[in-house]
């Protein structure tokens, strides 16, 4: 694969969406109550309506003819309570051609976003239909916005959905270098043993036993003098669980772990692209936590970059152990803000299920803007609790801390404590334990790797952080 494919990979969600075009065919949002209203202003097009069975409910689409046999509108139903993403259906829905929103669509920049989402496909592996539909961009829309977002969000589940034989550590390099040479950003990479001279110690530890070399990248970009966000990704490219193996059905999606470093870049290119005043810095340690004879082993006491040593109570908790010297490192220039995201326990999946991150974090206001974020944006997160008791869970006779808990509670809190113990010059840190896929498909949301929180914190950092005229 080219290092540029990672990159410029997915052209669909972008494509898809259009300046002014003519003869674009009208959409028209209707629910029960508009169909009752269209039977007086267009008693023939209702009456298609009630021979079609259309009622209006929720996803339903008609495609009403002119009278020379073309198509002349479509009505899509939004039922009683509609999901902002509904309108993402279209883009699976709808035959080849170009439409324009014209009624009925109570956010329309949500609805072009869902349609721009809807449209996405992996195509790496299969050929697909290349004759699909296209939407005018509405007036009052950002087009560039809707494609900077929609195209961070691409960037993020094309990584994730590329499976592990294609998807190594640098296989995830050229993806980090071929972001930083569009945007002209500086990158470096810290690759094998360089990691033991460089200290990063856990980081090597995790993934000595993989042929694939682990490596920590590092993107800069921006103004020096402007305020510092750091990103930090979780890259473990696949998890057997080390030593401590995955049973094989646990094992089947590790191809996704590398998803917080996916959704980092995702939204790297949001605050490239947008130009944003900011320093950024992207930080993600990739490996492949395999097994071999050199593979760490449960009690192992490792070093970190921070100096605190570390019990290994199970070497399938490895994410925390190569984002501890990530966060380390970004740690030690004290960021404005630093935020790391990381596919990374169960137990948030327990908890919240598997289409709402845990986020951690300190700051009240920081918090609450992202959890409105979250909404507006159609892009929740859930606050969890650095419960500061349940540290002692992480204690260790032997070492200055242990990776997992000594108990079975509180995994995502415990996990998020871990880390937090490797944080201390950044004036706030947020914590995102995400899942980075999505089971099974909704409209906007097809099946397979996802964005998760990224369109969210983008919406935070765009505001805080906006470009100076």
């Amino acid at each position: 694969m080219p290092a540029t494919s990672a990159f410029s990979f997915n052209p669909t969600v972008t494509e898809c969406l259009v300046g002014k075009a003519k003869g674009a065919v009208p959409v028209s949002g209707i629910d029960t109550a508009a169909l009752k209203t269209l039977k007086k202003s267009d008693k023939a097009l209702y009456r298609w309506a009630q021979a079609a069975g259309f009622t209006g409910g929720a996803g339903q689409v008609l495609l009403a003819p002119s009278e020379k046999g073309g198509l002349e509108r479509v009505l899509f139903g939004l039922g009683s309570e509609p999901s902002p993403f509904l309108p993402g259906k279209l883009a699976t829905a709808l035959p080849a051609g170009t439409y324009a929103f014209e009624s009925g669509f109570a956010n329309p920049r949500i609805a072009v976003l869902a349609f721009c989402l809807g449209s996405y496909r992996f195509a790496r592996y299969r050929k697909q239909d290349k004759d699909r539909p296209s939407l005018v961009c509405p007036d009052g829309v950002d087009i560039a916005e809707i494609r900077r977002i929609a195209a961070g969000a691409a960037i993020a589940r094309d990584l994730v959905n590329t499976p592990a034989n294609d998807m190594g550590p640098q296989e995830l390099e050229d993806a980090a270098r071929a972001l930083a040479a569009t945007h002209k950003a500086k990158i470096k990479v810290i690759t094998g043993e360089a990691l033991l001279k460089q200290n990063f110690p856990m980081i090597h530890a995790v993934g000595r036993a993989s042929p694939r070399e682990p490596r920590l990248i590092d993107i800069t970009w921006g103004k020096a003098t402007a305020p510092k966000v750091t990103l930090v990704g979780k890259g473990i490219v696949f998890d057997t669980g080390g030593l401590d193996l995955k049973p094989s059905s646990n094992m089947r999606l590790m191809k996704k772990d590398m998803g917080g470093a996916a959704n980092v870049l995702g939204l790297a290119h949001m605050i490239m692209d947008a130009g944003l005043d900011l320093r950024l810095r992207v930080l993600i340690p990739s490996a492949e936590n395999a097994v071999s004879g050199n593979a760490f082993r449960p009690g192992d006491i490792l070093q970190s970059r921070k100096g605190l040593t570390v019990e290994v109570g199970n070497t399938d908790a490895e994410g925390r152990l190569v984002l501890a010297d990530a966060l380390a490192l970004g740690d030690e220039e004290g960021p404005d803000l630093m935020v790391d995201l990381a596919t990374l326990t169960g137990a948030a999946r327990v908890a919240l299920g598997p289409d709402l991150p845990a986020v951690f974090c300190h700051d009240d206001t920081l918090n609450a803007e992202l959890m409105a974020a979250g909404i507006a944006e159609n892009d929740p997160v859930w606050r969890l609790p650095l419960y500061a008791p349940y540290a002692k869970l992480l204690d260790s006779r032997i070492s200055d801390l242990c990776n997992i808990s000594s108990g079975g509670f509180g995994g995502a809190i415990t996990a998020a404590l871990f880390m937090e113990r490797f944080v201390e010059k950044t004036k706030i840190w947020l914590h995102g334990d995400i899942f980075a896929w999505r089971p099974g498909s909704e409209p906007g949301r097809p099946e397979g790797g996802e964005a998760h929180a990224i369109r969210a914190l983008y919406h935070v950092l765009s505001r805080r952080y906006a470009p100076k005229s």
